[in-house]
C-alpha cells in the first residue's frame, strides 16, 4: 500500500513552509519560492492561486508584491493546505470498486478504511505548519 501526496499537494506544503520561514512582513515571489524549494516555476502560480483562494496565503501584485501567510504557521494545518489544492479529503467512493459501496449498504472493508481515513484526517488536521521539523 502506498500513501503519497500528489505533486500539487507536495508543492503547496513546500510553498507554505517556505512562507512560514520568512519574516511576517516579508513577501516571497513565485520565482523565489520555486528556486528555493525546487518546484517547477510553471506549476507554482496555479498552486499559489489555490492557496490564496483558500485564504491561507495573501498575494500582492506589482514590483514589491509576492506572497505571505495570512495566519501564523501555528494556525495553519497540513490538512488545510492539502485540501486547498486537492479539495475535500473525505473519500466518497468504495475502495474496492471505485464507486458507491454495494447497493444494500457497505462493502466488506468499508469500516476499516473509514476508520483509517478518519485517523489520517485527524492527524493531518492536528498537525500545523509550525509543528513540522526541517528535513535533515
Amino acid at each position: 500500500m502506498r500513501l503519497e501526496l500528489t505533486k500539487r499537494a507536495d508543492y503547496a506544503i513546500r510553498a507554505v513552509v517556505a512562507l512560514a520561514t520568512t519574516a511576517p512582513a516579508e513577501r516571497l515571489s513565485v520565482r523565489t519560492i520555486a528556486a528555493n524549494e525546487g518546484i517547477p516555476v510553471r506549476f507554482l502560480p496555479q498552486v499559489m492561486a489555490d492557496l490564496v483562494a483558500a485564504g491561507l496565503v495573501g498575494a500582492l501584485t506589482g514590483r514589491t508584491g509576492g506572497y505571505r501567510l495570512t495566519r501564523p504557521p501555528a494556525a495553519i494545518t497540513i490538512l488545510e493546505v492539502i485540501e486547498a489544492v486537492e479539495g475535500n479529503s473525505r473519500r466518497q467512493s468504495c475502495v474496492l470498486r471505485g464507486g458507491p459501496c454495494q447497493l444494500n449498504g457497505t462493502c466488506a472493508v468499508h469500516d476499516v478504511f473509514a476508520a483509517t481515513q478518519a485517523g489520517m484526517i485527524r492527524e493531518l488536521g492536528g498537525a500545523t505548519i509550525a509543528s513540522l521539523r526541517p528535513p535533515g
